[in-house]
C-alpha cells in the first residue's frame, strides 16, 4: 500500500504533486471497467450543488472517485479519481477549484472545473486521515480536519502550502464555517463534543463536551449564533432488551451548540417509541431556516424538522424519546423513507428540493419537501447486483437489525473502526464489566476474538454478536453471517502518517523497534507476527476477582496510534499512560524501568505500527 508523507510540524511543508485521473465521455454516462473488471460501487457520501444549479457534485467513497452531473438530464459528464475513500468535497467561490479529501490516501485533491469537465490539479499530501472541509468566503484558505492527528489544518489556496494546524482535540471528522468567517465549528468525536474556534486568531476559544459520539454533518446558522448537527449518546447501561427499548443504551440526538459564547449544548431526542432512530448523519437547513433535515442512515430515511419551537433542552435534557408534541404533529415532524444508507443532506436555494447522497444506492435521490417523498433519482454507476461483501455492508450499516431499529454495528465500530467507550455487553460473560469497543480493522487476520479471546470462531462469533447485542426479532441466517464476514475481510488500517515518504522509520523509531524487540522491555515476546499479536491469552495483572474469564487476548498493534482509548477497561488515554501505568513493562517483565529516552523511542516505534 502506499505510504504517506507525514506532515512536517517544523516546516509546515507539504508535497504537491499530480495524479492521473480517468475521465468519463462529456457525451454520455461514465465510463465503467471492461468486462474482464468488476464495476465499482460509487457509494456517495457528500455532494454539492453549483450555484446555477445547473449541476451536481457527489465524492463517491468506495469507486474514490467524483461525479459530475448535468441535473436537467441526470446525465454524468465527468468522473474523476481522487484518491483512497474520498469523505468531504467544497467548491472554491470562484467554482473553479474543487476540493476533495481523500481520508485513506491522507490527501487534498484540488480539481479544475470548467467547461462542464473535471481536470486533474494538485495534490497535497496532509496525511492522518483528512475528513471535513470549509473554504473561507474569499476562496484564499480552506480548513481541513485531521482526524487522526486531533488538528485542522489551514491551507493557503493561493500557495498551496499548509500555513497553519489548530489542536481541537480528538477525532475531528466534520466541521463548519460561519458566513463572516469569524467561528469555525469541529465535531471532535474523540472528546465527545464541539470545539469552537477563532480562525482568525487559529485557537480554540472552548470546547462543549456532553459525552456525543459519531456526530455528522454540521450547519451554521445564517446569523452566526449555532451550529446544528446530530449524533448518538451512550447511556452506559447494559445491552438488555427492557434497557434498549427505555432508550437507555444507545439513542439519537440533534442538538445546537452556541457560537458566541460558551454554553451547555441545547438538544432533542429523535427515537419515537418502539420505531427509533439509527445512525443520523446528514444535516441541512433550509434556505429560509425554516426547517431542518436529517439523514438516518441506520434507518434509512430522512427526518423533517421543523425548526420554530423545537423542544431544545440543555441541562437534563431531552429525555429517552421524542418529544410527544413533536410525535404528533405532522406539520412539526416527519420521516421520509429512502432505502439504502442516505448521507449527505443539501437543499436546493429555493428550498423545494433536497438532494440526499444515498450510499448504497450508488445514487443521489431528490425529494420534494413539501409532499414528503423522493421525486427523482439520479444513478451515478455501480454493478446490477450486490456482490457478497456489498450486502454484507448492508448489513454492518442497518439499524433495522436490532431491537426497535435503535443501533448498528456502525454505531459502535464507526466505519469499521472503533467509538472510544467502553460499553457493557454479554461477550465477557456478565454485566458490569465495560471493555474499551475493539476495532474491528484486520479483525479476520487477528483471531482469536473479544478481549479474553475465548472466542475461536469468527462466524459464531458474529452471529453472536448480531444476536445478543443487537437483539434482533429473527436470527442471521448463515448467509448473512457470511456476507457480513467479507465485508469484515476488507477493513483494513489506513496508511500510517508515521511513516517517512518511502515507507521507512524515522531513527526514534527504529530506536525504538530495538526497545520493542529488547529483552528490558518484551513486547514481541506477545506482539509479534503481521499485526503484532500472538494470538494468546496472557495474564499481566489487569484483570479483576470477578472476572468470568482469566487472562486477555493480546490485541494487534496494528494503527494503535489512531485509538482514544488503551487498555480493556479504556483506563489509559495515550500510549504514554499505558506504559507508564499499568502496562508498565517492568511491572509485566520485572526486567527494569524505561529510561525516558527509551520509552520516548519505543512510542515512536508504536505509533509508526
Amino acid at each position: 500500500m502506499r505510504r504517506i508523507l507525514p506532515f512536517s510540524l517544523a516546516g509546515l511543508l507539504v508535497v504537491v504533486m499530480l495524479i492521473p485521473v480517468r475521465h468519463a465521455s462529456p457525451t454520455s454516462q461514465a465510463t465503467e471497467p471492461t468486462a474482464s473488471q468488476p464495476v465499482s460501487d460509487r457509494s456517495p457520501v457528500d455532494l454539492l450543488l453549483t450555484r446555477d444549479e445547473k449541476h451536481l457534485l457527489t465524492v463517491n467513497q468506495t469507486a474514490g472517485t467524483v461525479s459530475l452531473v448535468r441535473l436537467a438530464d441526470s446525465r454524468i459528464l465527468d468522473e474523476v479519481r481522487c484518491g483512497n475513500r474520498p469523505s468531504a468535497l467544497a467548491l472554491t467561490p470562484d467554482e473553479r477549484r474543487v476540493l476533495v479529501t481523500a481520508t485513506f490516501s491522507g490527501e487534498l485533491h484540488l480539481l479544475e472545473l470548467k467547461d462542464g469537465r473535471l481536470r486533474p490539479g494538485a495534490v497535497l499530501r496532509l496525511g492522518f486521515e483528512p475528513r471535513g472541509l470549509a473554504i473561507s468566503a474569499d476562496g484564499k484558505l480552506a480548513y481541513v480536519a485531521l482526524t487522526s492527528g486531533h488538528k485542522v489544518a489551514v491551507i493557503d489556496l493561493t500557495t498551496r502550502q499548509v500555513v497553519h494546524q489548530i489542536p481541537v482535540g480528538r477525532w475531528p471528522r466534520y466541521l463548519a464555517l460561519s458566513a463572516d468567517g469569524k467561528r469555525l465549528a469541529v465535531g471532535v468525536n474523540g472528546d465527545g463534543g464541539v470545539a469552537v474556534v477563532d480562525p482568525v486568531a487559529r485557537k480554540v476559544l472552548f470546547t462543549e463536551d456532553f459525552a456525543g459520539l459519531n456526530l455528522g454533518q454540521m450547519q451554521i446558522s445564517g446569523d452566526g449564533q449555532f451550529v446544528y448537527f446530530p449524533w448518538i449518546v451512550y447511556r452506559r447501561n447494559p445491552i438488555t432488551a427492557n434497557n434498549i427499548r427505555l432508550g437507555w443504551v444507545l439513542a439519537s440526538r440533534i442538538a445546537r451548540v452556541r457560537l458566541d459564547r460558551a454554553a451547555r449544548r441545547e438538544a432533542i431526542a429523535l427515537d419515537p417509541p418502539g420505531q427509533a432512530v439509527g445512525d443520523p448523519h446528514g444535516l441541512a437547513l433550509s434556505p429560509d431556516e425554516r426547517w431542518l433535515a436529517c439523514a438516518a442512515s441506520g434507518t434509512h430515511e430522512l427526518l423533517m424538522y421543523r425548526l420554530k419551537g423545537l423542544p431544545w433542552q440543555d441541562y437534563g435534557g431531552p429525555g429517552d424519546h421524542i418529544h410527544p408534541d413533536l410525535r404528533s404533529d405532522r406539520e412539526r415532524f416527519s420521516r421520509i423513507p429512502l432505502g439504502g444508507r442516505p448521507m449527505a443532506v443539501r437543499y436546493q436555494r429555493d428550498g423545494k428540493r433536497i438532494y440526499v447522497a444515498n450510499y448504497l444506492l450508488n445514487a443521489v435521490q431528490v425529494v420534494d419537501p413539501a409532499e414528503r417523498k423522493v421525486v427523482r433519482t439520479i444513478a451515478l454507476g455501480g454493478p446490477k447486483e450486490p456482490s457478497e461483501t456489498r450486502q454484507g455492508e448492508t448489513i454492518f450499516y442497518d439499524a433495522q437489525r436490532s431491537l426497535d431499529q435503535w443501533y448498528s454495528c456502525h454505531s459502535c465500530h464507526y466505519e469499521g473502526h472503533t467509538n472510544a467507550q467502553v460499553m457493557d455487553t454479554r461477550n465477557d460473560g456478565r454485566f458490569g464489566n465495560f471493555k474499551t469497543v475493539l476495532t474491528l480493522r484486520n479483525v479476520t487476520h487477528t483471531g482469536p476474538w473479544t478481549w479474553h479471546g475465548w472466542q475461536k470462531d469468527l462466524n459464531a462469533g458474529l452471529r453472536k454478536s448480531m444476536v445478543d447485542t443487537m437483539l434482533p426479532n429473527g436470527a442471521p441466517s448463515e448467509t448473512d453471517v457470511k456476507a457480513l464476514r467479507a465485508f469484515l475481510d476488507t477493513l483494513q488500517s489506513p496508511p500510517n502518517p508515521y511513516l517517512q515518504a518511502d515507507g521507512s522509520l524515522t531513527e526514534a523509531a527504529k530506536r525504538g523497534r530495538e526497545v520493542f524487540r529488547g529483552e528490558k522491555a518484551g513486547c514481541v515476546r506477545c506482539h509479534s507476527g503481521a499485526y503484532f499479536t500472538d494470538g494468546k491469552i496472557h495474564d499481566v495483572g489487569l484483570g479483576a476477582p470477578q472476572d468470568v474469564y482469566r487472562g486477555f487476548n493480546t490485541p494487534s498493534l496494528t494503527g494503535v496510534h489512531d485509538r482514544v482509548l488503551y487498555l480493556h477497561d479504556g483506563r489509559a488515554s495515550t500510549l504514554e499512560e499505558v506504559l507508564k501505568g499499568a502496562h508498565d513493562p517492568d511491572k509485566v517483565l520485572g526486567r527494569g524501568k524505561l529510561t525516558e529516552t527509551e520509552l520516548r523511542d519505543l512510542i515512536e516505534y508504536l505509533k509508526s505500527l
